[in-house]
């Protein structure tokens, strides 16, 4: 197939790199990509929210799947021209990519939908927000309404901090104020056509920068896939990933579906184990950074029949994707300064050595050549992958590959998965 990926990111090169090491061969368009994905695919100068750059394009290569991947092409409409023109896409319509695009929006439909959550305020002004705050009570949890790149969310106990975060969003709409759920965090993706689903296999990320969970919320410094701990509350992973099929997934898109506005892409599902069970925290349209960089390399089926059959309505043929049993772990490397200010321009050295350590490889987040130098363009700038046959395996293939690479100032956690291998 011809096959163009829009987005530069970790997640667009796993998807790619899953689509190379398919048996079938497939050209591979990538736009705007990165370095590495300039390794694996033919990049396009193409803006990657421009709906008609991108149909345009695609009539004109004759391609057979988009794959968006970002979520601010799905916002700007790019898959609704797309399907206008009869062109496959992988990806939600601007209506049901609101699920992402407004928390607001989300909180709607899971009520509608029946689907279990934490209670939840929207405010508008400062006042309102503490009013909320007040009333949902301590840890505070205050999350902006639209897009912010994975950095619009803060969990305090200080009411002033609180505060603080919502006035920075408040200039751009409304924020929610949330209860806060406790309990250990897992990403489930599932794929769907706008009528049915197929899961995937969860995986747990680590939004935190430091160590311990400490520092500032990024947009994810690393995952590991699968969780085995999940047999402990649910008898099995299947247990669990049927349980939040049943009552998150399939109610949901059968809602959007009633309303109009159908659900075909990647489903992201957000979830919290409380207490109290299952409940959703946040979805999101597409794929996960970094938790697409762990599930992927694991998928047994070919990841392009599997898209291909969402995009064009026959999803209902496919049996549910298998996966290995083996596990897989990234530790996302970051700029100095990430994420409030990261330092961008550096020059990185050890790439190609740490993509030979046996198990692993590298998925470029940031990058670009300067020459014959690699240097990074952003706040995460690599996912430094491992896979093994068990967490400990995979964990120390991923930090041994890490070791290997020179970034001046870069940061990444030491304990990605170290639970995992503890218990």
């Amino acid at each position: 197939m011809r096959i163009l990926v829009l987005g530069s990111g970790a997640r667009e090169h796993a998807i790619i790199l899953a689509l190379r090491a398919e048996a079938a061969p497939h050209e591979l368009f990538a736009a705007p990509g990165n370095a590495g994905i300039g390794r694996d695919a033919t990049l396009v100068d193409l803006d990657q929210n421009d709906p008609g750059a991108v149909t345009g394009f695609a009539h004109a290569n004759a391609v057979d799947l988009v794959i968006i991947g970002p979520e601010a092409p799905l916002v700007a409409g790019v898959a609704d021209r797309l399907r206008a023109q009869g062109i496959p896409v992988f990806g939600p319509g601007r209506a049901a990519a609101q699920l992402e695009g407004s928390k607001a929006f989300a909180k709607r439909v899971m009520e509608a939908a029946g689907v279990p959550t934490g209670r939840a305020r929207r405010a508008r002004t400062l006042d309102e927000v503490a009013a909320a705050l007040d009333d949902l009570g301590a840890p505070h949890v205050v999350k902006a309404d639209g897009l912010a790149a994975g950095k619009g969310v803060i969990v305090t106990n200080d009411r002033d901090a609180a505060l603080a975060h919502a006035a920075t969003y408040l200039t751009t709409g409304p924020v929610l104020v949330e209860e806060f759920l406790a309990g250990p965090e897992v990403s489930l993706f599932f794929v769907s056509d706008g009528d049915t689903v197929r899961p995937l296999s969860p995986a747990q990320d680590f939004k935190r920068l430091a160590d311990g969970d400490a520092g500032p919320n990024t947009g994810g410094m690393g995952a590991y896939s699968p969780l085995p701990w999940l047999a402990d509350r649910f008898g099995s992973e299947e247990a669990f990933v049927d349980q939040v099929t049943r009552e998150v997934a399939e109610p949901v898109i059968r809602h959007l579906d009633a309303e109009g506005t159908p659900f075909i892409g990647l489903l992201y599902a957000g979830l919290i184990l409380t207490d109290r069970g299952v409940k959703v925290i946040e979805f999101n349209a597409r794929f996960g950074d970094p938790e697409t960089q762990v599930v992927l390399p694991r998928l047994i089926d070919p990841l392009s029949q599997l898209l291909l059959a969402a995009a064009s309505g026959t999803l209902e043929d496919e049996p549910r994707p298998r996966f290995t049993a083996e596990t897989a772990v990234t530790v996302v490397l970051a700029s100095e300064g990430y994420p409030a200010a990261p330092l961008t321009g550096r020059v990185l050295t050890g790439v190609d050595a740490a993509s030979a350590v046996p198990g692993t490889h590298v998925a470029h987040a940031a990058t670009a050549t300067d020459g014959d130098a690699l240097i990074a363009t952003g706040g995460r700038v690599l996912s430094v992958v491992g896979i093994g046959a068990d967490a400990a395996d995979a964990r120390d293939r991923a930090y041994r590959a890490l070791a290997e690479i020179d970034l001046d100032g870069g940061q990444f956690r030491t304990d990605i998965a170290a639970r995992a291998v503890t218990g």
